[in-house]
């Protein structure tokens, strides 16, 4: 690599920071050009970035950072790749970036498996009863009968079929489950990779043992989950979410929830966050609530600095990107 290619990185040098780059990704950086750091401590203004962003052939944005609305891209003449430390690019990347001819990779491919990850454990932990037991044997109960279920065979469906469904569906393949999907976009070629039944919500929401959600935030999608629905779960039945809170008429799950002591829910996201004090969902027994720490986890943000770095070094070369956004993919991705 050469030292002409001049690199922004618009996060603060602060505890965020330290956790995407360590000395090894620091110097990694360093290796492929110049790279101007972020001193100031805190996250750049509009003006800020407007005036940094000047000489960058490459910037590396991260969660605060402002958009690179139309007045950034004009100050961005010689940007040629943004690189998001972030999964999503909502919000950060604008048509402006992808109308001047901008290249755009994230760490969205990297944090989707570790969300992916997280739908197997609150599978696994609200099947199991994990929190139940563990709670009662540290309150010094040891119970007379359990109730806890397993993974193995049971049938999922999954709402939504984006990069996080793609790697739940991967590791679903040694539980041995039978998945039906629901989406709007998915190819007859990927349910003949996948051996997935696709089918409409009514079905899937009567049909299968769990139902995980990952739809993204978009207009269309808002309740989309209904009451309805929710209602016509069979019983014993899980519902998992892990995408955003307002896909589900969470008045209605309440609701329903409330009602069916036979159903279950496990919830990483919420339509408020974070989740008011005594919100419904609070009191009900059948819920596993976690405040929206789905994923990434936080050992894996080194992971995302480590693909973008090699995601850089293949944009130099001019090799293909193995993080890539595109601007339709990105205009399907939920806000953060």
């Amino acid at each position: 690599m050469t030292q002409s290619v001049q690199i922004l990185v618009t996060m603060p040098k602060n505890a965020v920071f330290q956790t995407f780059f360590n000395e090894e990704r620091i110097r990694q950086l360093e290796q492929i050009g110049r790279v101007r750091w972020n001193e100031t401590g805190r996250q750049f203004t509009h003006e800020e970035l407007c005036e940094a962003i000047r000489d960058a052939d490459v910037c590396v944005t991260g969660w605060g950072t402002p958009q690179l609305d139309g007045e950034v891209m004009r100050c961005a003449g010689r940007l040629r790749l943004l690189a998001h430390t972030g999964g999503s690019v909502n919000g950060y990347v604008s048509d402006a970036v992808y109308a001047q001819g901008v290249r755009v990779v994230s760490g969205n491919r990297v944090f989707a498996e570790s969300v992916a990850e997280s739908v197997i454990a609150y599978a696994l932990a609200s099947l199991r009863r994990i929190p139940y037991y563990a709670a009662g044997l540290a309150a010094g109960h040891w119970p007379d009968s359990f109730e806890n279920r397993g993974l193995l065979d049971r049938s999922v469906g999954i709402v939504g079929y984006g990069m996080i469904a793609r790697y739940v569906v991967e590791m679903l393949r040694p539980f041995h489950c039978p998945v039906k999907v629901f989406s709007r976009h998915i190819s007859q070629d990927e349910l003949r990779r996948t051996g997935m039944t696709q089918a409409d919500l009514p079905e899937i929401f009567a049909s299968c043992d769990i139902v995980s959600i990952h739809s993204g935030m978009t207009r269309e999608n808002y309740h989309l989950i209904t009451e309805p629905l929710l209602r016509g779960m069979k019983p014993g039945a899980l519902l998992i979410n892990t995408a955003r809170g307002a896909v589900i008429d969470e008045p209605a799950l309440c609701r329903v929830l409330a009602e069916r002591p036979d159903l279950f829910a496990a919830l990483d996201v919420y339509e408020t966050e974070p989740l008011p004090a005594g919100h419904p969902l609070e009191k009900l027994p059948n819920t596993l609530l976690m405040p929206h720490q789905g994923g990434p986890t936080i050992d894996r943000r080194l992971a995302v600095t480590r693909s973008i770095v090699d995601d850089i070094r293949r944009f130099l070369a001019g090799e293909e990107m193995s993080c890539e956004i595109s601007q339709s993919y990105a205009a399907k991705m939920s806000a953060y």
